[in-house]
């Protein structure tokens, strides 16, 4: 029970602010304006939505935001975008990702995040080692517990979050993956935690992540040698949720990742919300704590209108339509 009297501050916390106004990651006329503008043709994941759909971005354009409209209301899209740099963990890129994550903490409208790239062929190539090499010794340190701490920031959203993994994932890019819910990877993707080639170790929660995701003996053979796998070996591993076979537009995680982001949309918000809390807290402590805690969960979903509505849906033989009350 200490667990739960110490994480009480939670529930209010997920009880997100509405946002229809939160721009942050754009000017203040960001309703009308799109990433899109001046970049040429538009990557598929960021086409045929709708000329309606919000875009938020920065000027510098290395993260691009699309809140998805219509029938996929409630989905965002987070896509890496340096080419240059492919996709590398910049201190730019950490700040920005930063901007993201409390945006979207705070848009109670949100039901799903899909983390993706829009460069083919990468998801990250984990940290920015041009920028690394420049940074003094006693820079390193801190920036590397800035990362930590985004990555942490990303794995404590309340909506679901997944991964869409379709290029490589390496160092810090596997990280930010292994913050995620679930990921999904194309069979051609490549994976690994390969710091120990650099002489140090993954810093940003590997360690931690990876063991606990596909146990521990199997972490340390691929931390220890710093192996890379690909989708379709990380999905035997259990690393991936899912591997699907990579498409001539090299987007085909993300597709995949969108499917299942429509499948979750649907759902109780509130109540995926708890789901995702108590599992998350519940896998960390003892099965009596963990059944504590999800008894605690179901409580904060009993009073809420959407529980209503679903059991009307049900007497009445039709879809509910919750939102999130």
């Amino acid at each position: 029970m200490a667990v739960l009297l110490g994480r009480g501050a939670l529930w209010p916390a997920l009880r997100l602010h509405t946002a229809d106004g939160v721009c942050r990651l754009a000017a203040a006329s960001c309703p009308g304006r799109s990433v899109l503008s001046g970049t040429g043709a538009p990557p598929a994941r960021l086409r045929a939505h709708g000329a309606g759909t919000r875009h938020y971005s920065s000027d510098s354009d290395d993260l691009r935001v699309r809140y998805l409209d219509r029938e996929d209301a409630g989905i965002v899209v987070v896509g890496i975008n340096r080419p240059k740099a492919k996709n590398a963990i910049s201190k730019n890129l950490v700040k920005m990702m930063f901007d993201a994550v409390e945006d979207i903490k705070k848009n109670n409208k949100v039901r799903s995040v899909i983390l993706c790239s829009l460069v083919p062929g990468i998801f990250c190539a984990g940290a920015d080692l041009k920028e690394r090499v420049k940074m003094h010794q006693s820079e390193v340190g801190p920036f590397v517990s800035k990362a930590r701490a985004l990555i942490t920031e990303l794995g404590n959203l309340p909506v679901p979050t997944i991964a869409a993994i379709d290029g490589a994932a390496l160092g810090g890019g596997l990280e930010m993956a292994l913050a995620c819910d679930i990921r999904i990877a194309s069979n051609t993707a490549k994976m690994g935690l390969v710091e120990t080639k650099l002489a140090i170790i993954p810093g940003a929660g590997g360690t931690q992540r990876l063991p606990r995701v596909i146990g521990v003996s199997l972490a340390k053979e691929l931390i220890f040698a710093a192996r890379v796998v690909d989708g379709t070996e990380a999905h035997r591993l259990g690393l991936v949720s899912h591997s699907v076979e990579q498409n001539k537009s090299g987007d085909a995680a993300y597709l995949r990742a969108l499917e299942l982001a429509r499948e979750i949309n649907p759902q109780g918000p509130i109540a995926v919300r708890m789901a995702k809390l108590a599992i998350n807290q519940g896998i960390e402590v003892d099965l009596s704590t963990g059944l504590a805690i999800e008894e605690a969960c179901y409580a904060q979903v009993i009073p809420t209108k959407d529980r209503l509505e679903g059991l009307a849906a049900f007497k009445e033989k039709r879809n509910p339509h919750y939102k999130g009350e």
